[in-house]
């Protein structure tokens, strides 16, 4: 494969994690040894135990760097890569945290599967993300976008939400129950899988409603085309008790009547993943898929 033209790497840590930060330096080390230069996102350069790069916001850093690598877990390369996505940046995982689904280098391999890929010995991989618009009445109250969900979800309250969903025009139906999970396909193995729904494969085109303890025997996770436009209003006595929430990591308190509409973003995110690796080699591996008895 055609090595990659990279002279500036972002590295990206597990925030407010000291222990990443030596990892980090050993990496930027090894990075400078091959002749590249390196810059550090804001957010991850407190827990550097030295400098080893220039420190720059993400909006800044983005347009810079040719490649982002990740030290930490699932939930940090969500959210770098949903900030990159636009900057058209691919990121390399390396897993910090417990399950690594996407950051799937090991640590101790850090320098040699990292090393191969900058040789161009990689298997590139591109993943769909969500566009949230969160209208209450005419204005646009929120938007934002999701690597893995989309999550309309009750409050504090161990109270059901009731609430409509519609595919571009036309009526699907009316729920009631803790809420339902809009999962790409990278995200059904995540939230959406805990509560019922289908595996998708990463590439496949299409998202998964998952509903949410639903209230009902009948109410069950259907998979749409990608190319739907999904339609979610809040209509029941919600008030103070519904959310809307983004990979689990952002989240806006809902009120009766508001709408959240979905739709696959225009830009994607591009991993950069070691050569061999297999998706159902993953499930297996980190959910114990297919074990046989």
């Amino acid at each position: 494969m055609k090595r990659l033209p990279i002279r500036q790497v972002g590295l990206f840590g597990k925030y407010q994690d000291g222990h990443a930060g030596e990892h980090l330096v050993r990496l930027a080390r090894f990075l400078g040894g091959r002749g590249l230069q390196v810059a550090v996102d804001a957010e991850t350069a407190p827990v550097l135990p030295e400098a080893v790069g220039p420190v720059l916001p993400l909006p800044e850093l983005g347009p810079a760097i040719d490649v982002a690598i990740v030290v930490g877990g699932d939930g940090t390369l969500l959210h770098v890569a949903r900030n990159l996505a636009e900057y058209q940046v691919p990121v390399i995982g390396v897993n910090l945290g417990r399950l690594g689904f996407l950051t799937d280098i090991p640590l101790a391999d850090m320098e040699r599967d990292v090393g191969r890929i900058l040789d161009g010995e990689y298997q590139p991989e591109r993943r769909m993300l969500l566009h949230a618009d969160v209208y209450r009445g005419e204005q646009l109250m929120l938007s934002a976008r999701a690597f893995n969900d989309v999550v309309v979800t009750k409050g504090e309250l161990a109270r059901l939400i009731e609430f409509e969903t519609y595919i571009g025009e036309q009526f699907v139906n009316s729920a009631r129950g803790d809420g339902i999970i809009v999962a790409t396909p990278t995200g059904s193995t995540a939230y959406a899988m805990s509560a019922g729904g289908p595996i998708l494969h990463p590439t496949l085109p299409a998202l998964a409603l998952v509903p949410v303890c639903p209230h009902t025997l009948s109410n069950r996770p259907i998979v749409v085309s990608d190319d739907a436009v999904i339609r979610i209003v809040l209509v029941g006595p919600t008030a103070g008790h519904a959310y809307v929430t983004f990979d689990g990591q952002l989240n806006y308190n809902l009120e009766d009547g508001d709408r959240i509409q979905l739709r696959r973003a225009n830009h994607e995110v591009e991993l950069l993943h070691p050569l061999g690796r297999s998706h159902y080699d993953v499930l297996r591996e980190k959910l114990g898929w297919g074990a046989k008895y």
